[in-house]
């Protein structure tokens, strides 16, 4: 799938490096399957709310960040998905997931979870994903999370903040776009979770 400007790109010419990996709209070749790590980071200074419970709800995000697909930027308003690569799950549902183990990871909680799962929420962490994808010009991988810490028990907002992570791409190759976004999501799940916990 592919959305661009008015004027249309010539990758060849542009992205010589990218020749072959970027997939268009059609094809069934077997894709390789990629995870996302995490990171809860250093929050020894963060205080402990034991008697506190947090519910990570699913990140909303564009359609073209809604699937399993990896996004690549080719120019300022061009995207497409990386060939022969694939998240092994949803991105937002995945980003889900490594928010809940990274904040159960710190063990400065009482209970974290998603929804559906009957814990007494005292907070919530609504996200949206902005941008998680590589810039082939820039040969940079992106992303930009908006966090609001929303308050269960009144439905106010108690704090939010938008959190933006860049990590350049080492070497040509899918495994090295997806290792750049990898290191790119450590950063900003760190800071996400230590906010979080300054902010509750």
């Amino acid at each position: 799938m592919r959305w661009q400007g008015s004027a249309p790109t010539k990758i060849v010419m542009m992205l010589p490096l990218m020749a072959g990996l970027l997939a268009g709209c059609g094809g069934a070749a077997k894709n390789d399957t990629f995870d996302l790590s995490v990171s809860s980071g250093t929050v020894t200074q963060a205080p402990s709310f034991r008697s506190r419970q947090l519910l990570i709800a699913e990140p909303t995000a564009l359609k073209a960040l809604d699937s399993e697909n990896i996004v690549v930027r080719l120019s300022g308003s061009e995207v497409q998905y990386l060939g022969s690569s694939q998240w092994s799950d949803r991105l937002p549902r995945m980003v889900q997931s490594k928010l809940v183990e990274a904040f159960e990871d710190t063990g400065k909680l009482g209970g974290v979870g998603r929804p559906g799962q009957g814990l007494a929420i005292d907070y919530q962490v609504v996200t949206d994903i902005r941008a998680f994808e590589v810039d082939t010009a820039k040969n940079l991988a992106t992303i930009e999370i908006s966090v609001k810490l929303l308050n269960d028990k009144n439905g106010t907002v108690k704090a939010q903040e938008v959190f933006r992570s860049t990590a350049r791409v080492s070497g040509s190759g899918n495994a090295n776009f997806v290792k750049a976004l990898d290191n790119a999501f450590a950063s900003t799940s760190r800071e996400i979770v230590a906010w979080t916990l300054r902010s509750l």
